[in-house]
């Protein structure tokens, strides 16, 4: 059965409440492949100037869809090859964006996800060894909103 296309203008079931049109769609594309292309690169795939791109970056920013650039570092050329989850605990009342915030601050955080059971997260960390490891683990509890953590360190990766 083919997938229901919902026109372009209106919100997706189970969608964030922000209708988006197909270029915006396509801008956000563009930008999740490569945070560092040019409003101009992506005005040329989208047929729109540099400056219509930006106003349309900037609407979607304003709007919550687009929450910020980051950039993503490749552990393995950083030679960290120590990994660990860690389970954080927050204080009462910690948002899941307070949560984010405080996360992505830390460059060694690969992944990161609310969850449920007594840890309020689950932070997958890479480090270059265990004393990196310990410094990284030490200063996300020195965190204002984190109460706690509790580490598990990777022996070996069974699969992925």
């Amino acid at each position: 059965m083919p997938a229901r296309r919902t026109p372009s203008n209106q919100v997706p079931p189970g969608g964030t409440g922000i209708p988006l049109d197909e270029t915006d769609r396509k801008v956000l594309e563009l930008l999740a492949r490569d945070g560092r292309a040019s409003y101009a690169e992506i005005g040329l795939l989208v047929n729109l100037s540099a400056t219509a791109v930006k106003r349309r970056v900037d609407r979607l920013q304003e709007r919550g869809v687009v929450r910020g650039f980051t950039v993503l570092l490749d552990p393995g050329t950083l030679e960290w090859r120590t990994e660990a989850f860690v389970e954080v605990y927050c204080r009462e009342r910690t948002s899941p964006e307070e949560i984010l915030s405080t996360l992505r601050q830390f460059p060694e955080v690969v992944a990161a996800w609310t969850v449920t059971g007594e840890a309020d997260a689950l932070v997958h960390l890479r480090a270059a060894d265990t004393g990196h490891l310990e410094a990284v683990i030490e200063r996300i509890r020195k965190e204002p909103g984190v109460q706690r953590s509790r580490s598990q360190v990777v022996l070996s990766r069974l699969i992925g």
